[in-house]
């Protein structure tokens, strides 16, 4: 493992692109303390000490503390994930974007492009949602206003702020793919969770010393999360592999096909999308309660609540229900099946076309059912040990997803150049392989 950091710093492109990636990444979190113009942050941060338990947390968790300072990057690059998700569901329902997809690497900067246009309408929108919001809140009995003038002006001014840190945590996204390593996006939402590490380290260990917490019990609990982390390495490599054999053919006077491939389908094809729909969906009634001084609502919003018997049913049912919705969305077995017809391929035993996309949705089917209890299990199980240990487990479920999984995208990038360069990789072929996702 030594020896491949080392040779990292002989691989002068490498390098570069690592350290482009840091500079990038630490430009977005000095953008994250900011602040936004005409807010009482200390107000605001007195709000979402409050309400931890509903939407505004999950967003917040995602823009690293950004939207609880309600900084210019207080949106995140959830508006951009949107449009992309977005952008998914139209391919199915609008002809123009399917032809277009399929028109190759022209017709992808084109959606790329539309998606660009949806991110920033998306970010204006809830830009002037969250403005109009602000100046409602902490005008209880004996609060302090959150926003200091309140107004068409200072609505327009915050619009104009998030839409523009949105639109600039896009591009450094971007930038990173391009000119960095690993994916862009990914690694902004990676630095916005970690970000939050040391800070929980520090409480979690004034627990500890005061004698909230026995030393036994945490160490039990730091062992059980590097279990965990371990069963998500494991099942985010898992894969079944569909052989396929190619027919030989005959172009001029040379022989093209006949070798034996496979078509590898994951075990988790829907990544981590489906607990961030699933809880946001479960934290919205909480959010809205927020705003309605009715008994029965906050009853209501009480089953809902993390821990609650009623919530990690509905959590799990929907995390199964969106792992299917999500897949099917992005892979196609009836695309899969006419490519692999095209080319001369089929899988043995199957004639090729309806009998082979048949098979591979059968068997998409089972493998998504295993992906989406895996999914649920690592999700509900931070729920548990909070409320058997009472400890600040940081990490959830969805951040522990998007944490391994980035990670381990990076890692086999950064792995992959120094092989490329005949270099050794950070995993000995003996003890497990390279690090591939």
């Amino acid at each position: 493992m030594l020896g491949a950091f080392q040779n990292i710093a002989k691989i002068p492109e490498l390098k570069r692109r690592i350290l482009v990636t840091l500079m990038l990444l630490a430009v977005y979190r000095i953008g994250c303390h900011i602040p936004t113009p005409g807010i009482d942050t200390e107000a605001l941060m007195t709000f979402f000490a409050r309400y931890r338990g509903t939407i505004f947390g999950l967003f917040d968790m995602f823009s690293g503390g950004a939207l609880e300072r309600l900084s210019v990057f207080a949106l995140g690059i959830m508006p951009y994930i949107s449009a992309s998700i977005i952008m998914e569901l139209l391919k199915i329902v609008v002809p123009a974007l399917e032809k277009l997809y399929k028109e190759g690497e022209a017709g992808q900067k084109k959606i790329k492009q539309y998606t660009r246009y949806g991110t920033v309408v998306l970010s204006a929108i809830q830009g002037l949602g969250i403005s109009i919001g602000l100046e409602s809140m902490g005008l209880e009995a004996g609060g302090t206003p959150v926003v200091l003038d309140p107004g068409w002006g200072f609505r327009l001014m915050t619009v104009l702020t998030l839409t523009s840190g949105t639109a600039f945590i896009m591009w450094l996204g971007e930038q990173i793919t391009e000119r960095g390593i690993g994916n862009g996006i990914s690694l902004i939402i990676f630095a916005g969770i970690v970000a939050r590490l040391p800070s929980a380290i520090i409480n979690t260990t004034q627990l500890v010393k005061t004698g909230e917490i026995a030393l036994v019990s945490m160490i039990l609990i730091a062992v059980f999360m590097i279990g965990v982390v371990a069963f998500i390495v494991f099942m985010e490599r898992g894969q079944r592999r569909i052989p396929v054999q190619y027919a030989r053919r005959v172009v001029g006077r040379r022989m093209y096909g006949g070798q034996t491939t496979h078509l590898p389908l994951k075990v988790n094809s829907a990544g981590v999308i489906p607990p961030i729909f699933a809880s946001s969906i479960l934290m919205f009634p909480a959010t809205v309660a927020t705003f309605i001084n009715i008994d029965w609502v906050r009853k209501a919003t009480e089953l809902l609540n993390p821990g609650a018997l009623l919530h990690e049913i509905l959590y799990v049912l929907f995390i199964i229900f969106f792992c299917y919705f999500y897949t099917a969305v992005t892979f196609n077995p009836v695309d899969v099946a006419e490519n692999m017809k095209k080319y001369g391929g089929y899988i043995p035993g199957l004639r090729p076309g309806k009998s082979t996309s048949d098979h591979i949705e059968r068997i998409l089917a089972r493998i998504t059912l295993g992906g989406a209890l895996y999914v649920s299990a690592v999700c509900v199980l931070p729920t548990i040990l909070v409320q058997q240990f009472n400890v600040p487990f940081y990490f959830g479920g969805t951040a522990l997803l998007i944490v391994v999984g980035v990670a381990m995208d990076t890692v086999g990038q950064i792995e992959s150049h120094m092989l490329t360069r005949h270099y050794e990789g950070f995993m000995k072929k003996r003890i497990g392989g390279r690090i591939r996702r």
